[in-house]
């Protein structure tokens, strides 16, 4: 097959639907598929190119003034591809694969990664719509997204390209005990309930120290907080770090504190570590996390559930060792290879239900045959 994946950029900033797109192009383009991925770049080309994936330079932006452009670009490149699929991780290119052909040859999948906002509605217009767990499936459901037109494909990221034959980092060695979370600094990922959390593990575990590795907009306002709690000189606020395996390896009990999440790729990675987690019962979590078998679930926004469950896991070295032990096992079910099969049947699937290379060559010969009408018409009155 040709397929296109379009996302709107492909920088290495720890952008979950980057990452996934960035695995399942290598992938494909691995299993011997023409894949291109067209974005405003910024990072992966070069491993994409590695693995024989095309990057082609298409900025995309929701704001008007970009459309045209968006748009021109887009034909220029169907036409140079003549995809199969048109594979659409955010709104943006999913509105411009839709709209920018009256007569489409390519089927167009679009993939829900961020069900909580309001524009994932616009995800529905894909010939097929994937859901990255069961919950977001739901919610699109809800949304009015029919059944027959969507399907789940959980995230996952054993066996990544981003990291094969990568070493983890040595460095830094953590002061320990350690609760460590890998997360984007904003309010909606929970950080202000896990500063308050650690405020009250304090309490129990004096010695403890919190690493938060990531960035964000929100990153001031909980530097403020954290000092606000009287917990600043033992929280570490490390920044995004390109490769966190290092702070994943030596976490004590790794947090995920999300009030919405979709289905968070770092589950993955910590399990993968055999970490201790504890992370927030909402949205794909507990799918990520085997129903809670392989980590604890907490309540959301509940600062007090939280800091109960770190001190348990703190303090208890059996349930600590028992949750260590189960958390990388089954995890075959997260592998890359099970992401890019699964999405390749979809587009089998979608391809043989919805035909658009059939139905744009019936347009076309109805369009050509309209034309030669017209034609005749014309000579026929010139001649008369």
């Amino acid at each position: 097959m040709k397929i296109i994946h379009l996302a709107n950029h492909a920088q290495c900033i720890g952008n979950g639907i980057v990452n996934v797109m960035v695995d399942l192009a290598c992938l494909q383009a691995r299993a011997g598929h023409d894949v291109t991925v067209a974005s405003a770049g910024g990072g992966f080309e070069t491993l994409l190119a590695r693995h024989g994936v095309r990057h082609v330079l298409l900025p995309q932006s929701p704001r008007p003034s970009r459309v045209a452009s968006m748009v021109a670009g887009f034909r220029r490149l169907v036409a140079q591809v003549d995809p199969d699929i048109v594979h659409a991780h955010m709104m943006t290119g999913a509105l411009i694969a839709r709209v920018s052909t009256l007569r489409r040859r390519y089927a167009l999948i679009t993939t829900v990664h961020n069900e909580f906002q309001r524009s994932a509605t616009l995800m529905g217009v894909g010939d097929h719509v994937v859901a990255v767990s069961d919950a977001v499936a739901a919610a699109m459901a809800r949304r009015g997204i029919a059944p027959a037109r969507l399907s789940v494909v959980r995230n996952g990221t054993i066996g990544t390209p981003r990291l094969a034959d990568t070493p983890v980092p040595a460095q830094p060695q953590l002061a320990h005990p350690c609760v460590v979370t890998v997360s984007g600094m904003y309010e909606r990922k929970g950080i202000g309930d896990l500063l308050r959390a650690f405020a009250l593990l304090r309490q129990r575990v004096p010695h403890a120290t919190l690493y938060l590795v990531g960035d964000g907009p929100d990153r001031a306002a909980m530097e403020t907080l954290a000092q606000q709690l009287g917990i600043a000189a033992q929280v570490r606020f490390e920044g995004f770090v390109a490769d966190p395996r290092a702070y994943l390896a030596q976490a004590d009990v790794f947090v995920l504190a999300s009030h919405y999440e979709a289905a968070g790729l770092v589950l993955c990675e910590a399990r993968e570590m055999g970490r201790a987690i504890v992370a927030t019962r909402v949205g794909g979590i507990p799918e990520m996390l085997d129903g809670g078998e392989a980590g604890v679930l907490v309540p959301v926004q509940d600062p007090a559930a939280l800091a109960q469950a770190l001190g348990h896991l703190m303090t208890e070295p059996d349930a600590h060792t028992a949750l260590t032990a189960r958390a990388p096992l089954e995890l075959e079910k997260f592998g890359v290879h099970q992401v890019s099969d699964g999405y390749l049947s979809i587009y089998e699937r979608t391809l043989a239900s919805c035909q658009p290379r059939r139905f744009a060559s019936i347009a076309t010969r109805g369009m050509a045959a309209a034309s030669r009408v017209v034609q005749d018409t014309v000579t026929h009155s010139t001649t008369i």
